[in-house]
């Protein structure tokens, strides 16, 4: 595998760093590494460095003189010499409803694929998903390793909103939408839980490299949730791996 990124300017105060592999745990935990070495060891002053599923976004808060320095450094830079470490992100249980009032399109799906909905239901929450990243509203969690049964692609035509919480697929990957929001993907089900809080000291509690473990609850489960989060006497915490 070719470790050389493309390196292009990306705006006046960014730089955008592409590889060519496909979407895998282990690429993604060399990513990682990747971008803590950069920000420790090249990168010249304050940034904040996003991933992908293959590339990092450099963005500065400073001058952009800095740019021109640290695009030269990039490009003689020896990438292969980063090597992939051992990773184990936090292990999170995401509560989901899937009650046909969350899930908008889990009849089509199940009729498309040929599966009941429990199936559907089944496949959904039996793996441990990856976090690879948050976009494209902040705290939208970007999540692979589901059954390949269930890839789907996006609408045709998307809503206009779908609610906050709500669970989707869009090809082989699924995700949270952290708020309302106009959606292309397909909606099986909705989580409860709040994703990110731009009033809080930390936004959001997951990271790239989280592990995420769907599972399903009723909707009186779901009642129940909000209500506590309502009340302040709801925390979704790591679990303890065994």
């Amino acid at each position: 595998m070719n470790l050389k990124p493309k390196i292009n300017r990306f705006g006046e105060r960014s730089i955008l760093l592409q590889w060519d592999f496909k979407i895998a745990p282990e690429n993604l935990f060399w990513l990682l590494e990747v971008k803590d070495f950069l920000d420790e060891n090249i990168i010249k002053s304050t940034v904040y460095i996003n991933n992908t599923y293959n590339s990092l976004l450099i963005n500065y808060n400073y001058s952009i003189e800095y740019v021109y320095d640290d695009l030269k450094a990039l490009h003689t830079f020896d990438f292969s010499s980063i090597k992939s470490k051992i990773y184990k992100g936090n292990l999170y249980k995401i509560p989901v409803c899937y009650d046909l009032e969350f899930g908008l399109d889990l009849e089509a799906l199940s009729a498309l694929k040929s599966l009941t909905v429990s199936e559907v239901i089944q496949l959904h929450t039996a793996p441990i998903y990856t976090l690879y990243f948050m976009g494209f509203l902040p705290g939208f969690l970007y999540l692979g390793g589901m059954d390949n049964r269930l890839a789907t692609s996006r609408k045709n035509e998307p809503r206009k909103a779908v609610s906050k919480g709500a669970v989707g697929i869009a090809e082989n990957q699924t995700g949270i939408y952290p708020k309302s929001s106009p959606a292309g993907w397909q909606i099986i089900g909705n989580s409860p839980i709040n994703l990110f809080d731009v009033n809080a000291e930390k936004p959001s509690i997951f990271e790239a490299g989280d592990r995420i473990k769907f599972h399903p609850i009723s909707k009186q489960e779901y009642d129940q949730i909000n209500d506590e989060i309502d009340n302040g006497n709801f925390q979704l915490n790591p679990e303890i791996d065994e």
